[in-house]
């Protein structure tokens, strides 16, 4: 791996690949409607860095509009989703911790859109924890 990147990863099959030349300022448990659906889980775990520093080093991940406000990159063999890019903040990209190389490197630092929380589904952490994005 080349010494800038600070982490690497990819999706299930290793078809596509991605480098991160900065450490995430933010990361977290995704509790939306929309990250359960895609997911098929109660929560995703994703981390934020600057779009700049992050780059796709191998294969072509395909894009689905899944929201007005937002896009997400998965594997097209597959299926592995990747990030999540918001349209009201294109300056930054959210990567799927657990498609990290080493998911143990960054851990989630809160909770979101907990009012969408599945009720059997709670973590044993004291994270903060917003109902919404804008709390």
């Amino acid at each position: 791996m080349d010494e800038d990147v600070v982490l690497g990863g990819g999706c299930h099959c290793g078809y596509v690949r991605y480098e991160i030349r900065a450490l995430p300022a933010k990361a977290f448990y995704c509790h939306c409607r929309i990250c359960q659906r895609l997911t098929g889980s109660p929560a995703m775990t994703l981390a934020q860095v600057p779009i700049s520093e992050f780059s796709y080093v191998a294969g072509k991940p395909s894009v689905y509009r899944s929201s007005d406000h937002g896009e997400r990159r998965f594997c097209p063999r597959c299926g592995s989703q990747l990030d999540y890019r918001r349209s009201l903040d294109p300056q930054t990209v959210e990567f799927t911790i657990a498609t990290l190389d080493d998911p143990a490197q960054v851990a989630p630092m809160a909770h979101l859109f907990t009012e969408n929380r599945i009720p059997w589904f709670d973590t044993m952490d004291q994270l903060p924890r917003r109902r919404r994005l804008t709390e």
